[in-house]
């Protein structure tokens, strides 16, 4: 059965609202840039393709040097998984003013991955802009009732003794998986092992690449 790290009695501090998929802000930024493009400011194709960057590549990236830094220097795994708001804060990747950030580990016998089942808090600082349906309603209320359907979902199947355990993030504390290195990699260089790492891998809805699949 899967673990609920969950406190549903934490308040979000956010600055949007819960019943609203986007913030004030947010809102505010589509108005402006649908004024934009209707001038021609702006192209949508370019702004959706910046985007899809800082999702899937530009953001994530530090968390791949973080996660690949974990794997090869014993001491600065320990200190991630002991104070990972320090440890990632000591690699340049400071936190956000009332962040504090948590690194669990995925091992043979547990699988972890996170959510945010009020809204969509996420560690921006090591993975960048969340993803649309982290966001979504479906995935906040399965990833809690059916975290193996959701996987399933993600083409992760988990073995039945692998616990899955789902992180609840909140305003104040946020969550990054340390997933597990893949074999076949020893003697990589950190550089080389951080294009393993994915950014669902680093959420726990994926797992990092294996080296057969990296060009």
């Amino acid at each position: 059965m899967a673990g609920h790290d969950h406190d549903h009695d934490h308040h979000h501090d956010h600055d949007h609202d819960h019943g609203s998929e986007l913030s004030e802000t947010q809102l505010r930024v589509r108005a402006l840039e649908t004024v934009l493009t209707e001038k021609g400011y702006i192209d949508p194709t370019a702004i959706d393709a910046i985007i899809e960057a800082y999702e899937t590549k530009i953001g994530p990236r530090n968390g791949a040097v973080v996660v690949a830094k974990a794997w090869t220097d014993p001491a600065f795994k320990k200190a991630l998984l002991e104070d990972a708001t320090k440890a990632v804060a000591s690699m340049g990747h400071m936190s956000r003013v009332g962040d504090h950030l948590v690194a669990v580990e995925n091992t043979p016998q547990r699988h972890n991955m996170i959510v945010c089942t009020l809204c969509s808090c996420y560690p921006w600082e090591v993975l960048g802009l969340p993803p649309v349906w982290y966001k979504s309603a479906p995935y906040r209320s399965r990833a809690v009732k059916d975290p193996r359907g959701v996987l399933a979902d993600f083409g992760i199947s988990m073995p039945k003794d692998t616990e899955v355990r789902v992180w609840d993030s909140t305003a104040e504390t946020r969550f990054i998986v340390l997933p597990m290195r893949p074999a076949g990699t020893e003697g990589w260089s950190e550089d080389k092992l951080a294009d393993l790492v994915t950014r669902d891998s680093m959420i726990g809805t994926g797992l990092p690449l294996k080296p057969s699949e990296t060009k």
